[in-house]
């Protein structure tokens, strides 16, 4: 039968795993301690008894005992007392016939040694061993005693018998035993709170979510068209995603090394030191700007490292080109729209009041003027986007109730595959806003707009007047910087650097100058090769 199969948490696991190793870790060390225990008190006791012995052979009134008449009466109560303060088993005396002098029993006294004494009497050595007497096996020492002449009169033997070693070393052995499961008790509870500090370290996480988790951030940054790059504190990349690799291409770091580029490095640590973000940052880095975003990454307060949201300036250039034209469009519509009420309320009002006449009239001339606008546009100017941008701002300069104006005589009927149309689109629209919102700021009812431009020689060029209030000579250069307007609210001062930045991918320049309307000339010239 098959045993079903049990899940344990990996919190459950940890604190078993971790138990069992220090479990067997302490038996292990109890069992080798206590082995270690076995030989160094056999070896101990047998210096200890050896130690005893010859303290009792030198001892100068059992020496003197040996002369008496009686020398056990003498000789018994010494080495009793000696026995008892060293925890001996036993201490005997004996003479050179191996009658004894002393015994724990008195009954043995007077009697024969039960081992044999001859190394010690023949050879006149010491000798330390393990034997069988009269009171069972034991550890036993025998060594000379010598008179004050130097001859041997006697031995003197000490043993501890095996009971009371074993009773010792069980004690040992306890104590050991005991101190082993103290360790065992600290140890599973040391896994236990080392477990859940791991188990907090990993968010409360199992193992699988960890790795189902992991996987499915690294799909979710796969599949993001932005580059991402994880920086530590220390500024070296952790991980970027397939995205970054082409971006960066050769100019990409590697995983686990430095950035390199100074301008990043300085950005990331201003980031981490402010402990704010930063965004839409141009950095140059190889040949190519882009566009980075930085986002800080926190553990408990703590800064742990940056994370780098990264794009071409290129499709960002190409994101707003999209929005723009979406708005045009929408402006557009909104203008037409705005504007045909206002026609449909009139005409409503003349058919009535029963003047067909001037409804008649009105519808034809709206038309007339409609029709002889979008002719003259698609006569002069050959690229539809263009057209379609000239009309939009028509339309809305009508919203306004600003008079735009095109030149009769402008002409735009061959424009290079090398420029791109689109970028002409964002540089007229911008420049046109602009002019309509300057002349509208200095007159509610007058506003004027001209528009004229030449395809003839070498270049494209293109006039925009207004009857606004002017740029003073000084702020020339200032209104082409990023953020920088003189109008109240939000999103402003960003269309004129967008004109700039458009007009140096087509090699363009712009020229600013006084109007014959009162306010300022745009002037772009744009080589045709």
């Amino acid at each position: 039968m098959k045993l079903p199969y049990i899940k344990l948490k990996l919190f459950t696991q940890m604190v078993i795993h971790i138990s069992i190793v220090i479990c067997a870790t302490s038996i292990l060390a109890a069992l080798f301690f206590t082995k270690i225990m076995d030989d160094l008190s056999a070896q101990y006791l047998g210096h200890e008894a050896m130690s005893v012995a010859k303290m009792a052979a030198r001892d100068a009134r059992i020496i003197r005992a040996f002369t008496n008449e009686k020398p056990a009466k003498e000789i018994q109560p010494i080495t009793e007392k000696m026995r008892k303060l060293t925890g001996a088993s036993y201490i005997v005396i004996g003479n050179k016939q191996g009658i004894r002098y002393s015994h724990p029993n008195p009954k043995y006294i007077g009697k024969y040694m039960g081992t044999s004494n001859e190394p010690v009497f023949k050879q006149h050595i010491s000798i330390v061993y393990f034997g069988e007497g009269i009171s069972g096996p034991a550890i036993k020492a025998k060594t000379p005693i010598v008179d004050t002449k130097g001859n041997i009169i006697g031995v003197s033997s000490v043993g501890f018998l095996m009971v009371d070693v074993k009773k010792r070393i069980l004690t040992y052995k306890e104590e050991i035993i005991g101190l082993a499961s103290l360790l065992l008790l600290i140890g599973i509870s040391a896994a236990f709170f080392i477990a859940r500090r791991i188990k907090r370290k990993m968010l409360g996480l199992e193992p699988e979510e960890i790795s189902y988790v992991f996987k499915e951030k690294e799909a979710i940054l796969e599949s993001i068209r932005d580059g991402i790059i994880a920086v530590d504190k220390d500024f070296r990349v952790l991980s970027m995603n397939k995205r970054s690799r082409e971006l960066l291409k050769e100019n990409q770091p590697l995983n686990n090394s430095m950035i390199q580029n100074t301008r990043l490095r300085d950005l990331v640590q201003y980031v981490m030191e402010s402990k704010t973000g930063k965004t839409n940052e141009k950095v140059l880095i190889g040949d190519q700007v882009y566009v980075i975003d930085f986002s800080i990454v926190t553990q408990r307060d703590d800064i742990a490292g940056v994370v780098l949201t990264i794009r071409t300036e290129f499709e960002i250039e190409q994101l707003f080109d999209e929005v723009t034209k979406i708005k045009s469009y929408s402006e557009n519509i909104r203008a037409l729209n705005h504007e045909f009420l206002n026609k449909l309320n009139t005409i409503y009002g003349l058919l009535s009041i029963g003047e067909y006449d001037q409804a008649r009239k009105l519808i034809s001339s709206e038309v007339e003027e409609r029709q002889s606008t979008i002719v003259f546009l698609m006569t002069a100017v050959k690229d539809p986007f263009l057209v379609a941008c000239l009309l939009g701002k028509i339309n809305r300069s009508k919203e306004l109730k600003v008079d735009l104006k095109i030149d009769q005589e402008s002409c735009l009927a061959e424009i290079p595959d090398s420029i791109d149309t689109k970028l002409l689109v964002t540089i007229l629209g911008n420049i046109i806003d602009n002019a309509m919102e300057a002349a509208k700021e200095k007159h509610i009812a007058g506003a004027i707009v001209t528009v004229s431009f030449t395809d003839i020689g070498r270049d494209l060029i293109f006039d925009i007047q207004d009857n606004g209030p002017g740029i003073p000579e000084e702020k020339q250069n200032a209104i082409f910087i990023e953020g920088y307007t003189t109008k109240p609210g939000k999103n402003r001062g960003i269309g004129l650097s967008i004109v700039t930045n458009s007009l140096e991918q087509l090699n363009g320049q712009i020229y600013i100058t006084n109007s014959y309307l009162g306010g300022s000339k745009f002037t772009l010239v744009i080589p045709k090769s």
